[in-house]
């Protein structure tokens, strides 16, 4: 029986670096491994009957290191490879999973672009190497070792639904963090694919920058970013914007996600 499941209800497990949170759901344990790196990554493992399934790789290499060294007593079946393709060292050996878009964004698109720039941030401590990947795959449901997940293609890369634990993972979610937000078409893509998640009534949503989060945190975001469209038009310049922002969310993190918005809304 699936156990409903709560974003605070957890065991946490520290490591030297990173930390991971445990929820249990039942049959099925999720893994939240906070690498404590230098872009905040978050990593998921989907774990039923001693079988792994990775959402995410970790791309710096003393969390590459000790996740692997987490993992060492569990069958890891195969990684899912959306929107952070580098960290290639690790789990070299294990099946990857990806869309042929997502391929495409860490070979030579968007993806590719920030793993250049984190290599120019970060030099040796982060490993640019890029997943090779083995099972393309396209929307629909894909079984990894005896799991189902729901594969949904975006824009640039792909979420993933794990209907078992009623979750969904995707990119960025952060409700109390600025996010690039690329002008008003996008603020409403964003509103709309949360509405989405909220209809679907998710027990807990995933992304990679961030802890788990639930509806009420989609609620939030939905929130902001209808004030952030308000505030762009009420707005001049870029820095008016972000003053404005800036003065209604004090306690919002991600100011160069606020910087790179305030760009998009004034081109």
């Amino acid at each position: 029986m699936k156990r409903n499941m709560n974003k605070n209800t957890f065991q946490t497990v520290t490591l030297a670096k990173g930390e991971m949170n445990i929820y249990d759901c039942g049959a099925i344990k999720l893994h939240a491994y906070k690498t404590n790196d230098g872009i905040d990554d978050e990593v998921f493992i989907v774990e039923k009957n001693g079988k792994a399934v990775i959402i995410e790789s970790p791309c710096f290499f003393d969390n590459i290191k000790e996740l692997a060294e987490y993992l060492k007593d569990v069958t890891v079946e195969g990684m899912l490879i959306a929107y952070h393709g580098a960290g290639a060292s690790f789990l070299p050996d294990v099946p990857k999973y990806a869309t042929q878009n997502a391929i495409d964004y860490s070979e030579n698109g968007g993806g590719r672009a920030l793993i250049d720039q984190f290599t120019g941030a970060f030099g040796a401590t982060f490993d640019n190497t890029i997943h090779k990947i083995t099972n393309v795959i396209g929307e629909g449901k894909v079984t990894i070792g005896g799991m189902d997940f729901v594969i949904k293609q975006t824009q640039e890369a792909f979420d993933v639904e794990i209907p078992e634990i009623n979750a969904v993972y995707t990119h960025m979610l952060g409700h109390d963090c600025h996010s690039i937000v690329a002008g008003s078409q996008h603020a409403d893509a964003m509103i709309a694919e949360l509405r989405g998640y909220i209809e679907k009534g998710y027990d807990l949503i995933l992304t990679s920058h961030y802890t788990p989060e639930d509806l009420k945190d989609a609620e939030t975001k939905i929130a902001y970013l209808e004030n952030l469209k308000q505030i762009a038009a009420g707005c001049k310049d870029a820095s008016a914007f972000k003053a404005e922002v800036g003065r209604q969310y004090p306690q919002y993190s991600g100011q160069n996600y606020l910087d790179m918005t305030a760009g998009f809304f004034f081109a």
